[in-house]
Parts: structure tokens; C-alpha cells; sequence
């Protein structure tokens, strides 16, 4: 499909760059594809009358680390140079791959300070070796490793914000804990799974009580989520690889959900992909560990999950591809003309829509 088909001219104002609070007030559109469409406008809070008993809800507990990084490099006979570097992906216990500005101006072999001398807010800082070079890209070697380099990431780096969202403020402390989901235990990504911020202690246990299952699954997210897509065709696009996992206990449980008739209902796009790409053409969901790179635009067929939550995504960007793909195309730009009409909040810290393309007869509405 032609990538130019999937965009849409979206206000600035509808740019979210701060959270709902609390968080569950957030507005949701809820989607059900049909002969006739339908949009109905609800909040986040609302979710659980729209689940049913013996559902599985999917989340995804990866945590966001604070991978913006700022430094200089300095080269004897060079003069010093401001760098900026967001990591992508760790190699092993000291190693990343990161973007970098402006890459064009390092070298095999500089060393990068990160942080600023003196300044007590950062506590010091990290140098970093450049060891490879590629278009935008740089392979760095930290002199610290493992959990230390950790706490030091943790010092110097800032929660990485989306870039639509620091071009119109700075990052701030707030984003520390509005950047975080109340899921996040396992540290590896460098953008957060955005559906996931609605959610807090309250609305898990309304869903828990509504006789729901919670099922958790990691898939690290990496910066290429949210960016545009270049090519010109859908089929030129080269999908960045992720890494994730569903273990063998969430695969199970998962599988028994759906033998039950129970739906799985995944929150986010990243949980999405990942079932998917853990789920065989019967429908079975397997244990899975490693990288997927699954592509998802219209004309896929869904092997496992039957309904998604999600935010409202960037133009022309492989998640509005996916919710393409999931609810239909024409269905999409429906619900997107709507939701931009109506005054929704955009993005990752906008609202939320509740995608159910087979929502079923005897379900409750609030």
C-alpha cells in the first residue's frame, strides 16, 4: 500500500504534553467495525464494563530507562563538540548502540563525556568510547558495566520524551514517573508503551473484578516505533527488530483464555506484535525469546489477539498501519477524523481508543 494513504493533517493543539490526571480520566473512543461502524466516546475508567469475564487482558512490563543522553567530545587539535544521544539497543554489559547528533562529526575511537562536570543534579559523569559508526548511528563502549553502568544511565541520562513532545517543552522531573507505567519491572526500553500510562492500582482492580485475567508479557520498545515511514510503499519499509518475550506460564494461560472463549485484549501495540509474533497459524500461542521485527498493515490476518487499546499515533507511522490493519482502513480514518473533530488528545500522552472488531452479542455497555 502506498504510505502516503495512511496520513492525515493532525492540529498542533492536539498534541498532548502532559498525562490525564489521574490518569484513568482519560478519554476513550471505542471502535467496533461493522456494515455500519460504530464510535461511541467513553473514558479509560470505563474499560472494564467493556471487558468480559474470563477475558485476558495483555500488559507489557518493560521499563523505561533513561537513555537522552548529553555530553562532549573532545579531540586533541579538534576542539570540543556537543553531542546528543538517545540509546537504542544494548549489545552486552557495556555496550549500546545509539542515534547520535551530529554523527557526521565522530570518529572511530573519540571519547564522549556524558553529563556536565560539576553539576550535582547528574552526580558526575560517563564516558563512553565511540567503537562504530554508522548513518545516525554510533556503537558506544561505556567504561562502566552491567548494574553499574545502570545506576550511572540512571544519573546522567534523561527519560527519553517523545521528540514531538520536547520540541515544545523541555523534559522535566514530572516525566520521570508520567513516562513510567505502574507495570514497568523489567528495564530495556527507550520509549514507553504508551497505552499502558493510563492505567493505575485503581483500574487493575476494577478489572480483576470484573473477572478479567492480567497476563504480562516484555517487549523492550526502541525509538523507530514512533517514527514516520520513508518509503513511498509499505512493502519497502524495513521494520526495526524489537526485542521480547511470552513465557511458557503466559502462553498457557493465555492458550486456556482462548479455549474458554475468552478474548485476549492487548494493551498497546507493543504486546500486539508481540502475541502475534508468538502465535502460530493454528492460533496457539508459543513461549517466545529474541527479536521480532513483525510488519502488521491492512490485509493481515490476526492469528491471536481479539481486541487492542491504544493511542492515537503519528501520520504516515507503522502503528496507525497496525490499528489500519486491525479495524479496516476506512474504519481507521473514520475514528481518527472523529477523535481530531471531537478535541481527543494525541500521541504519547493523549487518549486512548478501544479497538473490538469482534465484540460479542451479550456484552455488558456501560
Amino acid at each position: 500500500m502506498r504510505v502516503d494513504a495512511f496520513d492525515f493533517e493532525l492540529p498542533p493543539e492536539r498534541i498532548a504534553l502532559r498525562p490525564a490526571e489521574p490518569r484513568e480520566s482519560a478519554r476513550l473512543l471505542v471502535v467496533r467495525p461493522g456494515r455500519t461502524p460504530e464510535l461511541t466516546d467513553a473514558r479509560v475508567g470505563d474499560l472494564p464494563s467493556y471487558l468480559n469475564p474470563g477475558d485476558a487482558l495483555v500488559v507489557n512490563d518493560t521499563r523505561v530507562i533513561p537513555a537522552a543522553l548529553e555530553g562532549t567530545r573532545t579531540r586533541e587539535g579538534a576542539g570540543t563538540v556537543h553531542v546528543e544521544a538517545t540509546l537504542v539497543k544494548r549489545l552486552d554489559g557495556h555496550r549500546w548502540t545509539a542515534f547520535a547528533k551530529p554523527a557526521k562529526r565522530l570518529r572511530d575511537g573519540d571519547v564522549i563525556r556524558f553529563g556536565r562536570e560539576g553539576d550535582t543534579c547528574l552526580l558526575g559523569t560517563l564516558d563512553a568510547r565511540v567503537e562504530a559508526r554508522r548513518e545516525g548511528e554510533v556503537d558506544l563502549a561505556f567504561d562502566l558495566s552491567g548494574p553499574v553502568l545502570d545506576e550511572a544511565l540512571a544519573q546522567v541520562g534523561h527519560m527519553p520524551i517523545p521528540p514531538y513532545i520536547a520540541a515544545r517543552r523541555a523534559e522535566d522531573a514530572r516525566d520521570r514517573t508520567d513516562y513510567q507505567t505502574v507495570f514497568a519491572r523489567v528495564d530495556g526500553s527507550v520509549a514507553a508503551p504508551t497505552a499502558s500510562l493510563h492505567f493505575t492500582p485503581n483500574l487493575m482492580a476494577a478489572v480483576r473484578a470484573r473477572g478479567v485475567e492480567v497476563a504480562t508479557v516484555t517487549l523492550h520498545v526502541g525509538p523507530g516505533t514512533f517514527l514516520p515511514v520513508k518509503a513511498d510503499d509499505t512493502a519497502a519499509h524495513r521494520m526495526h527488530a524489537e526485542w521480547g518475550e511470552v513465557s511458557p506460564e503466559t502462553a498457557a494461560r493465555l492458550n486456556a483464555v482462548k479455549a474458554r472463549g475468552g478474548r485476549i485484549v492487548t494493551v498497546g501495540s507493543t504486546p500486539t506484535r508481540l502475541i502475534e509474533s508468538a502465535a502460530g497459524a493454528d492460533g496457539l500461542i508459543r513461549p517466545f525469546m529474541g527479536e521480532t521485527d513483525i510488519f502488521i498493515t491492512p490485509g493481515y490476518r490476526f492469528r491471536a489477539v481479539d481486541a487492542m487499546m491504544t493511542n492515537f499515533h503519528l501520520p504516515r507511522s507503522t502503528l496507525v498501519m497496525l490499528v489500519a490493519a486491525f479495524v479496516g482502513h476506512d474504519v481507521q480514518k473514520r475514528a481518527y477524523a472523529h477523535a481530531i473533530a471531537d478535541g481527543y488528545r494525541f500521541y504519547s500522552y493523549g487518549d486512548a481508543c478501544l479497538l473490538l472488531p469482534q465484540a460479542t452479542p451479550d456484552q455488558d455497555q456501560p
